[in-house]
């Protein structure tokens, strides 16, 4: 039984939503960001990342920083640019990219329901991320950016989706980007009521996508109880803000790799290390995998298709997946990638930057790069269902979820 539950939200005035509205505080370097609250000083990156209000050699991480982000979010509040719903609803967030629309319900999630794991992770987390969120959030007194949540679906919350989709928007504005997003409220008592009783029936509800931001958002609400023994379990800071999507809505692309080097191995070299592991076919063109199984590869200004051993396909959740593969038979024991989440050889490109990306990558600061198939969302289920980790950069999720769009404050009864 999961508990989702609507909430009495803050939100931008609708005549600067699109100004506030901001891509995640952690896509962005320090300098980008910076340069986006230049160009856009109502973006909400100027709260989210408060360094950007300051000069270069501002300390990011002291508590003047995180002070500084809860003092203009309260100013926020106060001087126009956002509105309070006085009743507890539930959001629609539709996101549009290329011609394809991905809606999903805007509400808040149990900590509790994080801790005994219906909220189920598919990541590690640092904990020096999950400290700057905590800050963050603690001095705010609010969650701003939402946890990307997945679920199977439900015909019932989808009817009512797709009827009130047919009403009016509260916005309507398409980000520099190309990304259209829309919103609307759900604020009739039987459809709240309906989408409650719901989830109350489901079991299994999976982190997509910000793992630290749940993490965070849960140390917090623990670090509340502790500070308030009475809570009763009906406060705000006893849930966090989310997106639920339906899985049929969800597209997951590639994270593609590029490494620096060939471990001192020529290419003739490496290409034996490789016949043993897959067969190797020369493409005429750019290759991009459109099954399992297989990786693209460019390498000296020519792409190539890497098919693996069938043996090597096993029917393991974590083992089975082509990130796993690819690590365990080529960048570790050939390209000596052994942990690539510290290894500086390695990099990793967003599906979402195409395969000119790598090329360009390996004519600048990289040799070789591969192109793999996405992992699937039944995968991503089924390894959190299993309560085991993707390897590192295994899914990346596109279009991102805006912050700032939706606030959800803890000191609200």
């Amino acid at each position: 039984m999961a508990i989702i539950r609507p909430f009495k939200g803050y939100r931008p005035d609708k005549s600067v939503v699109d100004k506030v509205a901001a891509l995640p505080y952690d896509v962005y370097k320090r300098s980008e960001a910076k340069a986006e609250v230049q160009k856009c000083p109502q973006s909400f990156l100027r709260i989210d990342r408060p360094e950007t209000n300051f000069d270069d050699d501002f300390d990011m991480y002291s508590d003047e920083a995180y002070k500084t982000a809860g003092r203009l979010l309260h100013e926020a509040y106060n001087d126009g640019t956002y509105i309070h719903d006085e009743g507890s609803v539930y959001y629609i967030y539709e996101l549009i990219m290329d011609g394809r629309s991905q809606t999903g319900i805007v509400a808040c999630a149990s900590i509790d329901d994080y801790k005994n794991n219906i909220i189920k992770k598919h990541e590690n987390t640092r904990a020096d991320k999950e400290q700057d969120r905590i800050n963050h959030i603690y001095n705010c007194e609010a969650q701003t950016g939402p946890i990307f949540l997945a679920y199977r679906d439900s015909d019932v919350v989808n009817a009512i989706v797709s009827r009130v989709k047919q009403s009016d928007a509260v916005y309507d504005f398409t980000s520099e980007d190309g990304i259209t997003h829309r919103v609307w409220i759900i604020d009739d008592v039987n459809d709240i009521n309906a989408i409650k009783s719901v989830f109350e029936g489901i079991s299994d509800i999976y982190i997509a996508d910000g793992h630290h931001r749940a993490a965070s958002a849960v140390r917090v609400g623990f670090m509340k109880r502790v500070e308030n023994p009475d809570y009763t379990g009906d406060e705000e800071f006893n849930y966090f803000l989310s997106v639920l999507f339906p899985e049929s809505e969800l597209k997951i692309l590639p994270y593609n790799r590029t490494v620096k080097d060939l471990n001192g191995l020529s290419a003739d070299e490496f290409f034996d290390k490789l016949k043993v592991v897959a067969d190797i076919e020369e493409k005429d063109s750019s290759f991009e995998p459109s099954q399992p199984g297989s990786v693209g590869m460019y390498l000296d200004g020519k792409w190539y298709k890497v098919h693996f051993h069938d043996e090597l396909m096993v029917d393991d959740p974590v083992e089975g997946l082509d990130v796993s593969v690819l690590q365990n038979n080529i960048l570790g024991p050939i390209l000596g990638i052994d942990d690539p989440r510290t290894d500086s050889r390695i990099d990793f490109i967003g599906g979402i930057r195409g395969l000119s990306e790598l090329e360009r990558r390996c004519s600048l600061d990289m040799k070789v790069a591969f192109s793999m198939y996405p992992t699937s969302i039944q995968q991503l289920f089924d390894v959190a269902d299993a309560g085991m980790l993707m390897p590192p950069k295994s899914t990346w999720f596109e279009p991102k979820l805006r912050s700032g769009i939706f606030i959800h404050r803890l000191d609200e009864g």
